[in-house]
C-alpha cells in the first residue's frame, strides 16, 4: 500500500519470523473473501495513550456500520476531541484490522482516510454488500456500541 499516508513504525528489536505471521496473513485474505467480519489478532500498536484508546474504540465499530469522530470522542469521555480522534484515526498503524474506514463525518460524509477516500468507499461498500438481507444498523453510536 504505497498510497498509505502513515505506515506502522517498526521497532529496532523486530525479528522476522514467518511462522508468526501465518494467522496475520490469513485474516486479511478471509476479510476480502468476505468470510471474516471481526479480526482477532493480538496487536501491540505503538502510539500515545489517547491514540491507543481511539484504536481500541475503533475495534468496537461493527462490520458494515459507521460511526462518527464525535461519537468516538464522547465514548472516550472527551466529547470536544473529535479532531484529535480524527488525527489518531489517521495514525492507525493497521488499517482494516483496526477498522478506521468505518469512521465518517457527523453528517455521514466520507472524510479523511490514509489510503484515500475511494478506497474507504470501496471497503464500506464491500462490507454492506456482504450484509445485504441481514438486519444491521447503518450507524453505530458510541452510546450503543459494546466495547
Amino acid at each position: 500500500m504505497t498510497e498509505q499516508r502513515y505506515g506502522p513504525q517498526i521497532g529496532t528489536d523486530w525479528v522476522r519470523d514467518p511462522g508468526l505471521f501465518k494467522e496475520a496473513e490469513r485474516h486479511p485474505d478471509a476479510y476480502f473473501a468476505q468470510e471474516l467480519r471481526v479480526f482477532d489478532l493480538p496487536l501491540a500498536s505503538r502510539g500515545t495513550d489517547f491514540q491507543r484508546g481511539v484504536w481500541q474504540a475503533l475495534t468496537g465499530v461493527p462490520y458494515a456500520t459507521t460511526t462518527s469522530y464525535g461519537a468516538i470522542a464522547a465514548d472516550l469521555g472527551r466529547p470536544s476531541a473529535s479532531r484529535a480522534v480524527g488525527m489518531a484515526n489517521g495514525r492507525n498503524p493497521v488499517s482494516i484490522v483496526i477498522p478506521c474506514h468505518r469512521v465518517v463525518g457527523a453528517n455521514g460524509s466520507l472524510t479523511g482516510y490514509g489510503g484515500g477516500l475511494p478506497r474507504k468507499q470501496r471497503l464500506l461498500d464491500m462490507e454492506r454488500r456482504n450484509t445485504e438481507g441481514i438486519s444491521s444498523p447503518r450507524w453505530s453510536s458510541a452510546a450503543t456500541r459494546s466495547p
